[in-house]
């Protein structure tokens, strides 16, 4: 779950803390974009303030996804949106991950940490170790102690634990009327432990003005960075399917006919799959085979427009985005040139980026080959990243 239903008053912004800015996008949504890539994650609860509840469903929420996406109302507290959340989350999950959605830079690596070590461990935190000595002081900011920091770690989110757990220490904490700073705070009252993994520095909390802005300045950073290193990535990638009867035929995103479409566990969309492996490609991510195996009952029959739109949240999760993608579709039928514009913008929906950034064509190979014979369908695609700019986060994928 990503809790996000605080106000928001220290920072000051005219939105609740969800939706307040950062570089031109609301702030938890940076949060959702890793957890959307991350392959262990199965749905994503946000918690929003309940006057957000319907914005949030609108503008935050990726519905078709992969991943069940569900928006609740939260409480006054961060232990009451919590509570509130765990009433949400499918019986099935039996690892709950708690994330801070004003915490926009954390990595899928470390929720993976969390996950595992929560799955072993029952309850797990990230945190980092401190690094300046830590004093304790009294109301006249007089010092009463100094800690050794060997032993002194900083707690940051996620947070992991196991469903049964987390709920029984919801539970007891407002039995008690106990409200803990965090949730890890509730489970050590059962007195059970809390695994420690390694966070990262870099996944900050946005509190205060000044918190945006550097965090603005170290976006702008990274993205310099990255543009004197590698101005560009790009990648390739190709897919074919035989025709089978009795299946609908899609291309890019559009049903085509009925009758005879292509063989596939998946809806087996030539374009898309071709896509994916260029997109996966570009980031170094290996190939669709590794991420949406066809041995997974999860991926029978799925729209491929959803894969496409999973492998786009990876390339956004480390920091890249589309400068132009480019694919082919090779067949001697159907003509799809009459369908290239709801294409197009099929594709660039899925892929977060605007229509005109999106090519497609149609090409015969003339009566030769597998596709001559008209046994089948292949698709050709070639993508170009570039460093990701968030000012430009938002815009509109219609042409």
């Amino acid at each position: 779950m990503v809790a996000a239903a605080g106000r928001g008053e220290r920072l000051r912004s005219p939105e609740n803390k969800a939706f307040a800015a950062l570089a031109g996008r609301p702030l938890v949504s940076y949060a959702l974009d890793v957890f959307r890539a991350c392959r262990r994650v199965r749905e994503i609860v946000l918690v929003v303030a309940p006057e957000d509840v319907e914005r949030a469903r609108k503008e935050l929420l990726h519905p078709g996804g992969l991943k069940s996406e569900r928006v609740v109302a939260g409480g006054r507290e961060r232990q009451e949106s919590v509570a509130a959340a765990l009433g949400e989350i499918s019986l099935g999950c039996d690892v709950v991950v708690v994330h801070d959605g004003a915490r926009p830079f954390v990595k899928p690596e470390v929720i993976h940490r969390c996950i595992e070590a929560a799955a072993e461990h029952g309850a797990a935190i990230a945190a980092i170790p401190a690094t300046d000595t830590v004093k304790e002081a009294g109301p006249d900011r007089v010092v009463t102690a100094t800690f050794d920091r060997s032993r002194i770690w900083l707690v940051q989110t996620p947070q992991a634990f196991r469903r049964d757990l987390l709920a029984r220490a919801h539970d007891a904490a407002a039995q008690a009327g106990i409200c803990g700073t965090d949730d890890a705070y509730l489970v050590e009252r059962l007195g059970h432990a809390v695994q420690l993994v390694m966070g990262d520095p870099d996944n900050v909390k946005i509190t205060y003005p000044a918190d945006v802005r550097r965090s603005e300045q170290m976006m702008q950073w990274n993205r310099e960075g990255m543009s004197g290193q590698a101005p560009t990535r790009t990648g390739i990638g190709y897919d074919a399917h035989r025709f089978a009867e009795d299946r609908p035929l899609i291309l890019a995103g559009v049903r085509l006919r009925e009758e005879r479409g292509l063989l596939g566990h998946s809806d087996a969309d030539v374009v898309c799959h071709a896509l994916c492996d260029a997109l996966l490609g570009a980031i170094g991510a290996g190939d669709m085979g590794q991420h949406f195996p066809d041995s997974d009952p999860n991926y029978t029959g799925i729209s491929s427009l959803s894969l496409l739109e999973r492998v786009s949240g990876m390339m956004r999760g480390q920091g890249w985005e589309i400068e132009n993608v480019d694919a082919v579709v090779i067949a001697e039928e159907p003509r799809i040139a009459p369908h290239l514009p709801d294409m197009r913008r099929a594709l660039a929906r899925a892929m977060g980026t605007e229509a005109a950034r999106v090519n497609l064509k149609g090409k015969t190979t003339e009566g030769m080959g597998f596709t001559g014979r008209r046994e089948g369908i292949a698709s050709q695609a070639i993508a170009v990243l570039r460093p990701r700019d968030n000012s430009r986060a938002g815009a509109s994928s219609e042409e």
